[in-house]
């Protein structure tokens, strides 16, 4: 997965609250075996209305939220089914980071398993900048993983907590799997050096 340092971007209010997966990315998008092309269904049950047009009341419809980066939403955000396609959605979407008061455990744990940035504010802070990318027009933040720290152009206006080991996987890009490999590479490398050449590999053709 891609690394996550320090991402600055264009930031989307989503001011509702217990924003469940089911809404993040309804289950007739689940059917594809595939990992891509879930942005079409991103929150579609309100981004677009019952005759296919797009719903112009919902704010990623709105022209000046258009490529947008950041989303903040309200607390208990991501709650409900384990599915590990609604970070999925959102990060094919465009979306690199998402601000709450809370997140639902797996949705969170989905989201460092993807490269996609979590971040946990109170809901105070929450608050201000859900006020702030409503009323100023191109409001931008900027995401300091390494600091653990959310700015605008004026200011550091909080601090995030995050675990050490989370926050070391995400900023050299590493998911379960890479982070097996970089750990057990030597170990790896050095068995193969011992392995028998006469022994069949994970290389070796198929029916050879």
């Amino acid at each position: 997965m891609d690394p996550f340092t320090r991402h600055t971007g264009l930031v989307a209010p989503l001011d509702r609250v217990d924003v469940d997966t089911d809404q993040i990315i309804p289950k007739q998008f689940l059917k594809s075996i595939a990992r891509t092309g879930f942005e079409a269904g991103l929150f579609f049950d309100w981004r677009v209305l019952p005759n296919g047009a797009p719903n112009p009341e919902f704010v990623l419809n709105k022209p000046q939220y258009a490529g947008a980066s950041i989303l903040i939403s309200g607390r208990n955000f991501g709650s409900g089914s384990s599915r590990e396609h609604a970070p999925w959605a959102l990060q094919q979407y465009g979306f690199r980071t998402v601000i709450a008061p809370s997140f639902g455990d797996i949705f969170r744990s989905n989201c460092y398993q993807n490269g996609l940035l979590p971040v946990a504010l109170p809901e105070n802070i929450v608050r201000q900048l859900l006020d702030r990318a409503e009323n100023e027009p191109g409001y931008t933040l900027t995401i300091d993983l390494e600091q653990q720290t959310v700015a605008d152009a004026r200011d550091t206006l909080a601090s995030f907590d995050i675990d050490p080991a989370v926050k070391h996987r995400l900023l050299n890009g590493l998911d379960d799997i890479g982070l097996t490999l970089k750990n057990a590479q030597a170990d790896i490398d050095a068995f193969e050096l011992r392995r028998p050449a006469f022994l069949p590999n994970t290389e070796a053709t198929v029916g050879a």
